[in-house]
């Protein structure tokens, strides 16, 4: 199979992967390689998942379970493949039972800087439940649930997720999809302002952070809540470890980005597995961000902690190109989320062929390249080609979109549904992705039954998407926290483009483009 020939090549330039860190020294744990985050549905036929699980390669799920005696069900069965299987638990976010746990205990839902608590106020979803860590009502209930499952025979480990605060800074793709922007933080997303811990805080600095200009400033108060986040983790691995199983999360990329953009300082945390969700289509749109990502946290994760990697999955050689960036920097094992995005025979066929793959060269290598000091973490946008090239195309989409709304197709139809219509395509950062989107995700269904309906001002626009631009050099404007904004202007259209580039956690982890509306609407009116 061409594909496969293809993926070989690419392992043999893979320096080899070393094996699994120790817990204690003299002693290796074998962890399963490669892993996937998965659902579990009581009732549903395990076993032919298991089956396509076990054929992809993949000898780890994660598993979400309703309760303890789901796992009972389910475990068995996995192993009879040689799967194991590890609870994945939501921990200071609540899950299963989540109204009937609030409405008993308003009092332990986090609270934001303008006082509003997540008893009865909605932080970007319905399901951001998050509790107060400073609680100690709140500590009991998660070492109670995770004793609860860790009593389970059989069970390999627990693999904690949503330990943290909500996120006070979203991936930037996230943004137009809440109609945010958050270049800083700002009152209404910044939480852990609840009575608890506001009184621990004080006791602990005589001052309440509300006090201050600007409390997302104050360090004292940002390592606080970081430490109360960790305090919990390190009970929870207390309870795990004491049961003679695997400690595991799935935190943000980078103990860095985390610390800032959800206060989880998973670097002080008592793991033995981590899977750090560098989900790099949520950040820069560039494979090199799990590059990037892996970097740092070999050099910052726990000296006892197995350093892994978690990423979104695609039907496509990127997937692949993503295994490679983390392994090929220091991560051991790989989390994908989630196996049922290996949707064909095929993919799954070549997913397979990649782990025997990298199976074999770690057999025969114990040498990690992230410490031979072969790799840096680029830190100049401008140096960083794909992002480049997805700026551009952006910018080109959106002098092509002006184009084409003055086309004879278009002409009659207003500037809100264009803009509508085009919404989704703007979220990509390929040329092909972007006139795929125009063409197939704004068709409609009208009911399920029915095949999709051509949207005719999407088919329009996706003719010719796309303007010849000639950009002039990139200008500093403005630069604070950890926010670069640049201007450059296409000289063909006359249009300025404001081009912002993120650095959470000192790493390059977002952009945007956007053009400036008044150059913008003259460029439009001249057409």
């Amino acid at each position: 199979m061409k594909n496969t020939v293809k993926l070989a090549l690419i392992l043999t330039v893979m320096a080899g992967i070393s094996a699994c860190n120790s817990v204690e020294k003299g002693n290796t744990p074998k962890y399963p390689m490669f892993w996937t985050w998965m659902d579990y549905r009581p009732g549903s036929n395990f076993d032919s998942i298991c089956a396509v699980v076990n054929s992809t390669g993949i000898d780890g799920i994660m598993l979400n379970a309703p309760t303890p005696n789901d796992y009972r069900v389910a475990i068995p069965i996995a192993h009879k493949y040689g799967i194991e299987i590890y609870a994945w638990l939501w921990t200071m976010n609540l899950e299963h039972g989540r109204d009937s746990i609030v409405a008993a205990h308003p009092e332990w839902q986090s609270v934001n800087r303008k006082g509003e608590s997540l008893a009865d106020h909605q932080a970007y979803v319905d399901y951001y439940k998050f509790m107060s860590p400073a609680i100690p009502e709140v500590r009991q209930y998660i070492r109670d649930k995770v004793k609860a499952y860790c009593e389970v025979d059989g069970l390999n480990g627990i693999a904690i997720d949503y330990h943290r605060m909500v996120d006070v800074i979203l991936p930037t793709t996230l943004w137009p999809v809440y109609g945010i922007v958050q270049d800083k933080e700002y009152p209404e997303w910044d939480y852990g302002y609840d009575p608890a811990m506001l009184k621990k805080f004080n006791e602990l600095y005589g001052y309440d952070p509300r006090e201050q200009d600007d409390p997302s400033t104050d360090a004292k108060w940002l390592q606080f809540r970081c430490d109360q986040i960790t305090e919990v983790a390190n009970e929870i691995a207390e309870i795990v470890h004491s049961f003679g199983k695997t400690m595991a999360a799935s935190p943000f990329p980078t103990p860095e980005m985390s610390r800032s953009m959800v206060r989880q300082d998973w670097g002080k945390w008592n793991l033995d597995v981590v899977f750090p969700m560098a989900y790099h289509d949520f950040y820069t749109g560039d494979v090199s961000f799990i590059s990037d990502c892996t970097i740092e946290n070999v050099k910052s994760k726990n000296e006892m902690t197995t350093l892994g990697c978690g990423m979104t999955v695609t039907n496509g050689p990127r997937m692949f190109d993503c295994m490679n960036a983390a392994l090929n920097n220091g991560a051991e094992v790989i989390a994908i989320f989630t196996v049922g995005g290996l949707a064909t025979p095929e993919i799954r066929a070549q997913f397979k062929a990649y782990t025997d793959s990298v199976r074999a060269q770690r057999s025969q290598s114990k040498v990690n390249p992230a410490n031979r000091g072969l790799t840096a973490v680029v830190l100049d946008p401008f140096q960083k080609p794909a992002i480049m090239e997805a700026i551009n195309m952006r910018i080109a989409a959106y002098v092509g979109l002006a184009k084409s709304a003055a086309s004879p197709e278009l002409k009659n139809t207003d500037w809100e549904t264009i803009e509508k219509v085009s919404y989704n395509a703007f979220r990509t950062n390929t040329a092909a992705d972007f006139v795929a989107q125009l063409k197939n995700q704004n068709r409609r269904r009208r009911r399920a039954s029915q095949e999709s309906q051509p949207n005719p001002v999407a088919d329009a626009l996706a003719v010719n998407p796309f303007a010849e631009i000639a950009l002039s050099g990139y200008t500093l404007a403005d630069q604070y926290g950890t926010t670069k904004c640049y201007t450059v202007t296409d000289k063909n259209s006359r249009v300025l483009f404001n081009v912002n580039f993120y650095f959470y956690g000192g790493i390059i982890s977002g952009w945007s483009v956007a053009p400036e509306q008044a150059s913008y609407n003259k460029y439009r009116k001249s057409l």
